[in-house]
């Protein structure tokens, strides 16, 4: 088929099934975190069928610690399934990976959403809610890491679609938590029309994920040879994180190449200089020679910087939100206010201020590569830890409350939320920029190891945050 024969995308269906379908890879963990309080009130009380939306119990009846459980359960399958997915591929068809995966997560979300009228002990509960966080999420790091296969044969618009997506589903899950509350119904009824709502989600994943191949457009793209979809997927994902997302936190796109392949930067001199050494001398009608493989340890050394603030980026996140931030109460009292503070000032401001720092990388990077400051903010971060943990976290039995004023939260997220999505995505955008381009492939699946470390050391430590409270 010539160029010009290419079909269109009528009506945009193309883009707007990827675009659910990155709202449904991210749908599993946003709702599971932004629920914790349902889930603690479950676990608070022997005789409590239902659990309250809204509303914490952090006291001594949460012996479960289930928001550092959570936290961790769901980024340890994506630290795991990050190494394995690229042998999964060889081993296992797209279609069985991604319909599969989409069908188990459908079920285990159907069957969470039952528990929430079956009465059971809180230790059954626990034990069964956990085993689901577990399988959730393996089977969303699958899912994504073939969605990424899939979208290296599609334009890179699509991309971008994905990534929009996954971008919203964070705020998708406090609204729907939101509106939960406001329903006026019982806690049961509007705890299970919470747990109902990614269940639509994820059918109308499905739904897109099945009409693509009786949609022109995408035929004409998936229809691409398997060995080239299956060569292109890990460096299709390294691209998608240096633009891009993982595990609820999704970049914009870096800044776009010229049109030699190099990214407009004022480093851009320097980069060319360093690629002269690069070229081959001219060897007459020899056989075309192919690129020398970069070696990891030689782009880990020109990146481990960049790669060390990640991982420090995700460890502090992690290791408060949402496990120390979900205990925060309001110092009003009983009222709507105290009800609605933690799905407000928590869940929905986190998700649209990392929204917000993520979208100012599309307008300037500062500091650049060279720059000593992004270490210096970076690790200035870590004082969130501390202040977070001196807010208003009722029963505590070690540390102070210094923080009362439900104002000091709200400040702190705003910075937290902020600082998390600009620094995360700037990271992922200077590090392509720090190795050469036929590097960049390798520069982006070690980037993705150390952003999966990051959450997981994060989610580790916050057992013993908790613990110092």
């Amino acid at each position: 088929m010539a160029r010009g024969d290419i079909p269109q995308d009528s009506y945009h269906l193309v883009g707007i099934s990827f675009f659910i379908l990155g709202l449904g890879t991210l749908l599993p963990w946003n709702f599971f975190i932004t629920a914790i309080p349902y889930f603690q009130g479950r676990l608070a009380g022997v005789n409590s069928t239902a659990g309250t939306l809204g509303t914490n119990h952090t006291g001594p009846a949460d012996t479960f610690n289930f928001n550092n459980w959570v936290t961790l359960l769901s980024q340890l399958p994506l630290l795991l399934f990050t190494l394995l997915n690229s042998f999964l591929y060889q081993c296992i068809p797209e279609t069985v990976r991604i319909l599969g995966s989409l069908l188990v997560i459908l079920f285990l979300f159907a069957l969470t959403a039952v528990l929430v009228k079956v009465h059971m002990s809180p230790g059954l509960f626990f034990s069964m809610t956990m085993a689901s966080v577990w399988f959730i999420n393996s089977f969303g790091a699958v899912l994504q890491g073939s969605l990424f296969g899939q979208l290296g044969t599609m334009p890179s618009t699509y991309s971008t679609l994905f990534l929009s997506g996954q971008g919203l589903a964070g705020i998708f899950a406090a609204l729907a938590m939101l509106m939960s509350m406001a329903s006026g119904v019982d806690a049961q009824t509007s705890a299970l029309g919470y747990f109902i709502t990614p269940c639509v989600g994820i059918l109308l994943s499905i739904v897109c994920y099945l009409s693509l191949p009786h949609l022109e457009f995408a035929r004409y793209y998936l229809a691409k040879k398997p060995s080239l979809a299956q060569d292109r997927e890990l460096e299709t994902k390294a691209e998608l994180l240096q633009s891009g997302k993982v595990a609820g936190m999704t970049m914009p796109s870096p800044l776009a190449p010229d049109e030699n392949g190099i990214p407009s930067s004022p480093q851009k001199a320097a980069l060319t200089v360093d690629l002269h050494p690069e070229k081959e001398p001219d060897l007459g009608p020899a056989e075309p020679q192919k690129p020398r493989k970069p070696l990891v340890f030689t782009v880990f050394r020109k990146i481990w910087l960049t790669a060390l603030c990640l991982v420090l980026v995700f460890t502090v996140t992690l290791s408060v939100f949402p496990a120390i931030t979900a205990m925060v109460t309001s110092s009003t009292g009983p009222g709507k206010w105290s009800q609605f503070f933690n799905p407000i000032c928590c869940f929905l401001l986190f998700n649209l201020m990392d929204w917000l720092g993520r979208s100012l990388t599309s307008y300037f990077l500062w500091p650049d590569q060279d720059s000593r400051l992004l270490p210096l903010l970076v690790c200035l971060r870590v004082l969130f830890i501390p202040l977070f943990m001196l807010c208003h976290v009722p029963e505590r039995s070690r540390l102070p409350i210094l923080f009362p004023q439900d104002a000091y939260f709200i400040t702190f997220m705003l910075l937290f939320a902020v600082s998390n999505g600009y620094l995360v995505s700037l990271t992922m955008c200077l590090a392509p920029r720090q190795v050469l381009p036929h590097e960049r492939e390798v520069a982006g699946t070690l980037m993705t190891f150390f952003l999966a470390l990051g959450l997981s050391c994060g989610a580790s430590l916050s057992f013993l945050f908790k613990a110092l409270l």
